[in-house]
């Protein structure tokens, strides 16, 4: 009931953007001025009233979302990814001002494959409901402002799937391999700088006689999910190319890896040295806010070596002198075919 009230929402709202144009070119008027500031306070009601309706079909949803942030620590960092794409919107302000608003259809192609998904997820269980809010989202901005709003916004869309937890199978699928991969990084990092340590599963034996269980919650996930979002909006912000900005992207994965076996290390030195109570305490309230700087600090590490290692091409260091060998010539050829 509520997917096939959105469809129709939303087709109602486009047809009546659609003859609002429509008119708006059979009569020419003349002040273009106030035919577009007509025109934007007609888009804005139409966005308004299809973003309510959105809000009311997905507030299920929504709420679902909330709770996972507020009950599962690997996705609390989720709920800030709403707040950081409100401000890439406000930052692209002025890009948005330019763009030519013309409501599309092939918004109405999003929107039908949003709501497939959704009754996908409600009929075979699946978690799919969340994606298809950002499909709608996308769907509506597409079909309402145009396919140049749609691609100043594409990339703050995409931004907003790291803000919906991951799926039971591929929690599963990547939690296990990144608790076995912290034990064992934590225990060759130790070895090496000449502890006695054994790893026994998930467990770290220190000295032969204290152990230091690596549980599920210490797989690193949260630091992932967290050092994920950081780097996509240090990678939105920083003017680089799309190659450098892929790499920053796709190496936060590894950096958060590291960060929390060092984190381990830390804390299985603390054991050794002070207590397992201080240890304890310092692994969950100090350690996982100390890495966030250091993770950042190594992003902007990042960066600065990306610049001194990629050199700027020949042809962009010589252009100026070519550009003076070319006047030099012209005004040669120029003198000879001057007449006596």
């Amino acid at each position: 009931m509520r997917v096939a009230l959105m469809l129709m929402m939303c087709l109602g709202g486009l047809a009546v953007v659609k003859l609002r144009i429509s008119r708006r070119h059979a009569l020419q008027i003349p002040d273009r001025h106030q035919a577009r500031e007509n025109f934007l306070r007609l888009l804005s009601v139409a966005l308004i009233m299809l973003l309510a309706v959105t809000v009311w079909s997905y507030w299920a949803v929504l709420a679902g979302l909330f709770k996972a942030w507020q009950r599962n620590d690997d996705y609390s960092a989720g709920q800030l990814v709403p707040l950081v794409a409100l401000f890439l919107l406000w930052r692209e302000r002025k890009k948005l001002r330019t763009c030519r608003l013309r409501p599309c259809w092939w918004g109405i192609v999003l929107l039908i494959l949003a709501q497939v998904g959704r009754i996908f997820g409600l009929v075979f269980m699946y978690e799919t409901r969340q994606y298809s809010l950002i499909l709608t989202v996308a769907g509506l901005v597409l079909m309402v402002a145009g396919w140049q709003v749609f691609r100043c916004v594409s990339w703050i869309i995409l931004l907003l799937f790291l803000m919906v937890p991951l799926p039971g199978r591929v929690h599963n699928f990547i939690s296990g391999p990144l608790q076995n991969m912290a034990t064992a990084g934590s225990v060759f990092l130790l070895e090496a700088f000449g502890a006695s340590v054994s790893q026994q599963g998930n467990v770290v034996m220190l000295n032969e006689n204290t152990p230091m269980a690596v549980a599920e919650a210490c797989s690193g996930l949260r630091m992932l999910t967290a050092f994920v979002i950081v780097a996509a909006f240090m990678a939105y912000m920083v003017k680089r190319s799309r190659r450098q900005k892929a790499v920053l992207l796709f190496s936060s994965i590894p950096i958060a890896v590291m960060c929390n076996i060092l984190r381990l290390c830390v804390t299985a030195i603390l054991i050794l040295l002070v207590s397992t109570e201080f240890a304890e305490k310092f692994f969950h309230d100090f350690a996982g806010l100390a890495m966030m700087p250091a993770a950042v600090m190594i992003l902007f590490g990042e960066l600065w070596l990306m610049d001194k290692l990629i050199l700027p091409g020949p042809n962009i260091q010589h252009r100026p002198a070519v550009a003076k060998s070319v006047t030099r010539t012209h005004a040669k050829r120029k003198k000879r075919t001057q007449p006596a």
